[in-house]
């Protein structure tokens, strides 16, 4: 959900609060991008990337945090010698020398659920784009970071419990490619 709150607060209004489902489940590169994650997950159930120094990886690894009111299945579950932790997540994308808001917001959310539950810094995460021959891309996620997201999981639940109407994505060009464009006012 605050990967749909980034794109657009009204996404959680219209998915939550008049329970209006996206429909993602139909979309192409959605169903591509789930068939990638099993295959990966298949293919390097024991790979160690140890040019990044991982000593162990866990795959497929469902966490929830009551505490950040989150939850997902993480890619990788990467540790290091140094004792830290990070998430390591597939996209069917290909790399366009930008990082996108949308990976860094998901990113941070696989962090938090790292920190709560093996109590472990997970201070970095890495994106592998499949789409640009499995390019590996590592994002510094620092705490000011971690900041803005509980502000925004405390912006979500507002809408969630109140059905509060918030304002629509902060770029017009996102209500081209929504699927609540028929019934949004933007």
């Amino acid at each position: 959900m605050l990967i749909e709150y980034t794109f657009c607060p009204r996404f959680i209004y219209f998915m939550i609060a008049l329970d209006i489902p996206q429909r993602e489940e139909k979309r192409f590169k959605v169903i591509k991008g789930r068939n990638i994650h099993e295959e990966k997950a298949r293919r390097n159930k024991d790979y160690l990337r140890k040019k990044l120094g991982v000593v162990e990886t866990q795959s497929n690894i469902y966490l929830s945090s009551s505490k950040y009111h989150l939850r997902g299945v993480i890619d990788e579950v990467l540790s290091f010698a140094d004792n830290t932790m990070a998430p390591l997540d597939f996209k069917y994308a290909q790399y366009k020398d930008i990082n996108y808001k949308t990976h860094k917001i998901q990113a941070l959310c696989y962090s938090l659920l790292i920190e709560d539950n093996y109590g472990k810094i997970s201070n970095r995460a890495y994106i592998v784009y499949t789409r640009s021959k499995n390019k590996l891309i590592e994002l510094e996620l620092r705490g000011k970071d971690k900041l803005e997201l509980k502000k925004s999981i405390q912006e979500v639940i507002h809408i969630i419990k109140t059905g509060f109407y918030p304002k629509r994505a902060s770029s017009i060009k996102r209500c081209a490619d929504c699927c609540y464009k028929n019934i949004c006012e933007c």
